[in-house]
């Protein structure tokens, strides 16, 4: 089966997402018009994090993936890059218990050996420890960036045909999927964007092909379940046609 679109839909009004990705925008900004230092809205942004999570499954969503931080984000002081690493460390710590009992399975995208020692324990503690859980899947996206994802699975298929274990005739759309951070999971059905900005910014490039957008006004921390529930019920009121014309739906 094609995985250039969304898993299950079919052209036409959809009855709602399946798979949401989240650019979790604005955090800084959110802090920094209170007159507040740029983190105190990284920590408030973690609230977020965990309403959406909580509420998703209510909503019918399967898969949830969350942009934490991009391979852009290094960029930003180093205070800031600092205070960031210990925060999702110390999130996955606390959370874990939570999520697990909640059923849910986390697994994260990226390049891992980019990031500290403790927390790539602490991440890959926390995969094994979710692995079997099924009412919900989180991807984090962590030191990410969906240009580098696509060169190193390019890279992995060319030693893969250099070794003679792969028919470079038999590359297609799933073979190239399956070897993304994202492999096995169907494509997002709608990416929604915080703080107003109207870019993707190298985010699931492949991936979101097909999917519907949604840009709103809230910075990340403002984001409330209320918020994730209405934007999700706007995704109801679309037609995704793939194509097609509304006539051949």
């Amino acid at each position: 089966m094609s995985r250039s679109k969304p898993d299950g839909q079919a052209r036409g009004t959809p009855a709602g997402p399946r798979h949401v990705a989240i650019i979790m925008d604005g955090n800084g900004r959110w802090a920094e018009r209170r007159g507040q230092p740029r983190t105190v809205g990284h920590h408030r942004g973690v609230e977020r994090v965990r309403d959406v999570i909580t509420i998703a499954p209510d909503l019918g969503v399967e898969t949830l993936t969350l942009f934490a931080f991009s391979t852009e984000n290094w960029r930003r002081p180093h205070y800031e890059v600092s205070v960031l690493m210990r925060l999702f460390k110390r999130y996955i710590i606390r959370e874990v218990d939570e999520l697990d009992l909640q059923d849910v399975r986390v697994r994260f995208l990226g390049e891992s050996e980019g990031l500290p020692a403790d927390l790539q324990r602490v991440m890959a503690q926390m995969e094994e420890r979710t692995a079997g859980n099924r009412r919900l899947t989180v991807q984090v996206a962590l030191n990410y960036g969906a240009r580098r994802e696509i060169t190193r699975a390019t890279q992995q298929l060319a030693a893969e045909v250099a070794a003679g274990r792969l028919d470079p005739a038999a590359i297609d759309e799933d073979v190239i999927s399956d070897a993304l951070d994202t492999g096995g999971i169907a494509d997002p059905d709608l990416v929604i964007r915080t703080s107003g900005e109207q870019r993707i910014s190298n985010f699931l490039l492949w991936q979101a092909a097909y999917a519907e957008f949604a840009f709103v006004e809230d910075c990340w921390p403002d984001f409330t379940a209320e918020r994730f529930a209405e934007t999700i019920a706007s995704y109801g009121t679309r037609e995704r046609r793939f194509g097609a014309v509304a006539s051949q739906g």
